[in-house]
C-alpha cells in the first residue's frame, strides 16, 4: 500500500504546478486504466493484434 501511495505522490510531482483537482482525478483515472488493462493482458485476456487490425478496418473504410 505505502509503493502506491509513492507511486501517487511521483505522479503528482510531475504535473504541472497549475494543476486543477480535476487534473489530477484525470490522470489516476488514466493510470487506473492503463494499470488494469496491463493486468488482462499479462492474464491472456487481451484481443490479438490481427483481430483489431480486422476490427479497425471495419471503422476506417467507408
Amino acid at each position: 500500500m505505502a509503493e502506491v501511495k509513492q507511486q501517487v505522490i511521483r505522479m503528482i510531482q510531475s504535473l504541472p504546478e497549475e494543476v486543477s483537482i480535476d487534473d489530477i482525478m484525470a490522470e489516476l483515472y488514466f493510470k487506473l486504466q492503463v494499470d488494469a488493462g496491463l493486468k488482462e493482458l499479462d492474464e491472456g485476456k487481451g484481443i490479438p493484434h490481427e483481430e483489431i487490425e480486422k476490427r479497425m478496418s471495419k471503422w476506417l473504410t467507408a
